[in-house]
């Protein structure tokens, strides 16, 4: 099923319109104003890369900025390319799964019930 989107010429927002198959015709109507006057635009385009990838493009020469950690594939890739620069790929197995953890949540899950269980 095609996304088309469009910018409405009245509100001047983005509009999105789905249809059933590609050439099929469909009136496209902004969702806020009702305006038909929608102009086209170009469709974003996602680039799906590998951790593999990912890890070797990154430079490790200086610390990656803090948006770096915005996606979550990220979590972990510095230390684990360090690690290897530095021989120590006998420990990745340990490592990927407390990044594993990291990426999913699991691991601020542990820590603070080993912080509720500690007494202060």
């Amino acid at each position: 099923m095609p996304i088309y989107e469009f910018r409405c010429g009245n509100c001047r927002r983005r509009v999105e319109i789905f249809t059933r198959s590609i050439g099929q015709p469909f009136d496209a109507v902004c969702d806020s104003c009702g305006s038909t006057e929608l102009r086209r635009l170009m469709p974003r385009v996602a680039v799906h890369r590998s951790e593999a990838d990912r890890l070797a493009e990154l430079d490790t020469s200086r610390m990656p900025g803090d948006d770096y950690y915005r996606d979550s594939r990220n979590i972990g890739l510095y230390a684990k390319k360090r690690m290897a620069e530095l021989g120590m790929s006998d420990l990745m197995p340990q490592i990927d799964e407390i990044v594993e953890k990291g990426r999913s949540g699991e691991l601020l899950k542990e820590y603070a019930a080993a912080a509720e269980s500690r007494e202060f």
